[in-house]
């Protein structure tokens, strides 16, 4: 590439708009290499009282639930206990009762799967 100056003016108006060309490559690599990474949601924590509410127990069967392991997803703060609400909210849904129409479903699927014939005698 060969360039042609005519005036010193024009020399500084090629630097100047180098300068920039530079600059703006060299922001987009740092925006690139430099990236803030997405944040995850904090979990929601809620008290010993919020969770006796949620769980319909009184607190100090929340405390000795949690004190025997029996509650997952809390966490000691200093004299308090936090629960993570997300996981309480799984546990409980983990631990439902099968309705009388998911029961009599699963019924009906193994009788309909199971081996035919039974036992055979002597």
């Amino acid at each position: 590439m060969e360039l042609i100056l005519s005036t010193p003016e024009d020399l500084k108006e090629i630097v100047k708009v180098a300068l920039a060309e530079f600059k703006n490559q060299e922001q987009q690599q740092l925006e690139k290499t430099h990236q803030i990474p997405q944040v995850q949601p904090l979990q929601e924590l809620i008290t010993v009282d919020e969770l006796a509410e949620l769980l319909h127990l009184s607190k100090p069967t929340v405390y000795s639930n949690y004190s025997k392991g029996l509650i997952p997803g809390g966490c000691k703060q200093g004299k308090r206990v936090l629960f993570d609400k997300q996981i309480i909210l799984d546990w409980v849904r983990s631990g439902r009762k099968l309705s009388n129409a998911e029961i009599e479903a699963e019924a009906e699927n193994f009788l309909a799967t199971r081996k035919k014939g039974g036992r055979r005698n002597g």
